[in-house]
């Protein structure tokens, strides 16, 4: 029997950001920051799956300072996100609503910057059913806590008080961060993943909400 259950957020709540919009924010950082010549492959490097060395190379590189240059990229892709949010492009799944059978706590553990898990917060009704929220602080030390990292989660079952809890993802870190934290894992096929064979293997494959919602349920039938 689960007595919480954690959901990344972008690719499983809410759709992803457009890769695009991401790698514009890149881009608009250098430009920012003076650099108005980037090389095209350092622009790749700083717009997604950034590390704290990435960030310190980097900086190097353009004489940067690094607390400047990750501050500036994190502020610029939350605005961006927020633009993608407000002109509809970044909206919540269909079946979000299914999370209200469910009847036990919940909580969200993203990857992306806290600033854009509080703006989808503040947007749209349904996720203030959760009781716990954490995304990225604004710092370049949080980019090695995040998943596969068990950081995030593990903070969440501390504030959920959850002994047993499931983690729905959409990605492989998502599936290494809840065995990292000792914890059952989802795996959502949402359309972006309909061929992707997870690694490592989780503890359950779903299609959808609904299917989160069945499992639980049926696991506290049982139990």
């Amino acid at each position: 029997m689960y007595d919480a259950v954690l959901f990344d957020n972008d690719g499983v709540l809410v759709s992803r950001t457009a890769y695009d919009a991401l790698q514009e924010a890149a881009w608009t950082t250098f430009a920012s920051l003076g650099v108005d010549d980037p090389d095209p492959e350092h622009v790749e490097l700083i717009t997604i799956g950034v590390t704290p060395e990435m960030v310190h190379s980097l900086s190097a590189t353009y004489g940067l300072d690094p607390d400047t240059l990750w501050r500036t990229r994190d502020q610029t892709a939350a605005r961006i996100q927020h633009a993608e949010i407000d002109a509809g492009r970044k909206t919540p799944y269909e079946d979000v609503h299914a999370l209200d059978r469910l009847g036990i706590p919940m909580g969200i553990v993203s990857s992306n910057q806290q600033a854009t898990v509080d703006y989808l917060i503040e947007r749209y009704p349904f996720y203030r059913s959760f009781a716990v929220a954490y995304g990225r602080e604004p710092e370049i030390e949080s980019l090695a806590r995040k998943k596969p990292a068990p950081h995030y989660i593990e903070q969440a079952l501390s504030a959920l008080k959850a002994d047993r809890a499931l983690f729905v993802g959409d990605n492989d870190s998502d599936i290494r961060a809840a065995k990292n934290a000792g914890i059952d894992s989802a795996f959502i096929r949402r359309p972006h993943r309909f061929d992707h064979e997870p690694d490592p293997k989780p503890t359950y494959i779903v299609d959808d909400l609904h299917d989160v919602v069945d499992l639980c349920r049926r696991r506290t039938v049982h139990s």
